[in-house]
């Protein structure tokens, strides 16, 4: 019998992705319906869906359900769920679909992802969703008229530029997933759905496991967080984000190869699995901590390393607000959760981790509840900060990374035609990184 934590909502993992003969007569079926377009993220909601990462979302959210999660952090049935997830079309392609219609969803290649029942269109204003985007990516409203989130946000955060640029007419309904899109063959090994993790580490005997998540490159306080989690759980899920990030981030194929060097040379392959799902990032900072946590119960797993600015971008949040909207959510605490249906509170819990850095007077890794020195004597470390130097050429403080994930990214850097600038924010250039 499992050891594992189940999968959220109480249904166990709500699987929509057709396979075999059913497949072939719904794209046959598929290929005589009005199509419509979908973005790139809704594409990765689309996947994840289809092989129960959202478990127990099997659908594109109605109205009722986006105001409740934007709002509440619950569907309307009151199952915890922390962000929308919604379809968004052209005025034009929704003309004409009635409730209860069946249409086709494809990329903007013409690939057919799904089958899609409509069940509700809903127009979402301008100030609706920049409502959404305050619930989302701030945490709240306005908080007075000369709040500046808004001016800056719509020019420099990459999550509320996508929801702003969002169609304007919302689908809701349930999906019939047809496609992975090409996940199961360019990341061969790496892609797994839930049901292929659960197995593997119910072979390994696991119960207690961790997740880390990553956007970029590993370095060394990554690699630390992970061992961290090895020494009090059964084993480690090194969890790589492989769908589509902002302009300047590292693609995914060549984070996976640093990671494989990584784990080969440093890591007890007993205790440590590298997977890759397919999901955008979002950049909605302790929102989308929850939502990572969320998901990755369907994938197994009951603890979520959260570390310095968890999934965000800039400066638009605090260092560690992605560990305290923990002790927000609803059913924060145990008799809280006791208290709902089954399946309706998250199970998946936060491992926080204070910001970790290598100390030349220490003469290892540490973390600011560990090291009594001061910031002179570490060697701060920053995904961020790597990207900055490796695209500017500069030299690689030593420890701040292992020396063959380092071939692998200056190699790639090197071959770049085209560069992109990283800003530095301040939590990625160590402002902040001072003895408490």
């Amino acid at each position: 019998m499992s050891r594992l934590v189940p999968p959220h909502g109480g249904k166990g993992l709500t699987i929509c992705l057709l396979e075999g003969a059913e497949r072939e007569e719904a794209l046959k079926k598929a290929a005589t319906l009005k199509k419509v377009t979908i973005s790139p993220r809704e594409k990765g909601d689309l996947i994840m869906m289809g092989i129960g990462g959202f478990s127990p979302i099997t659908y594109f959210m109605d109205k009722a359900d986006w105001k409740s999660v934007c709002e509440k952090m619950t569907l309307k049935d009151g199952t915890f769920w922390p962000v929308p997830v919604t379809c968004s079309v052209s005025a034009e392609d929704a003309s004409g679909i009635k409730a209860g219609q069946e249409i086709a969803l494809a990329t903007e290649d013409g690939t057919i992802m799904a089958i899609m029942t409509v069940t509700e269109q809903y127009t979402l204003t301008e100030e609706e969703k920049k409502w959404e985007c305050y619930q989302v990516f701030k945490g709240a409203g306005p908080d007075s008229a000369d709040d500046c989130f808004w001016e800056t946000a719509l020019k420099d955060h990459p999550g509320v530029q996508m929801v702003m640029g969002q169609k304007p007419v919302n689908l809701a309904g349930p999906v019939k997933v047809l496609s992975e899109g090409n996940y199961p063959t360019k990341y061969k090994g790496v892609y797994k759905r839930p049901a292929d993790l659960r197995a593997e580490m119910d072979a390994k005997g696991w119960g207690k496991v961790a997740a880390l998540q990553l956007r970029n490159p590993m370095h060394r306080s990554h690699e630390f967080l992970a061992k961290i989690a090895v020494e009090v759980c059964d084993g480690v899920v090194i969890h790589s984000l492989i769908g589509n990030l902002k302009p300047g981030d590292i693609p995914a194929e060549v984070r996976v190869r640093a990671i494989d060097t990584l784990v080969e040379h440093y890591f007890v392959k007993d205790h440590v699995i590298q997977a890759g799902y397919p999901l955008d990032m979002r950049y909605a900072g302790p929102r989308e901590g929850l939502l990572h946590a969320t998901f990755r119960q369907n994938f197994g797993i009951n603890n979520m390393i959260i570390g310095r600015d968890h999934a965000g971008v800039g400066d638009f949040y605090g260092m560690f607000e992605a560990q305290e909207i923990f002790k927000r959510i609803p059913y924060a605490t145990p008799e809280a959760a006791c208290a709902v249906e089954p399946g309706k509170a998250l199970l998946c819990q936060n491992m926080n981790i204070d910001w970790t850095f290598y100390c030349f007077k220490c003469d290892g890794m540490a973390s600011l509840r560990t090291c009594p020195h001061t910031k002179e004597d570490r060697v701060i470390l920053s995904g961020t900060k790597l990207r900055k130097m490796l695209s500017e050429g500069e030299a690689i403080p030593d420890h701040f990374g292992r020396d063959e994930c380092l071939v692998i990214l200056r190699e790639y850097y090197e071959g770049l035609t085209e560069k992109v600038e990283v800003k530095m924010q301040r939590a990625a250039s160590g402002e902040h990184a001072k003895q408490k």
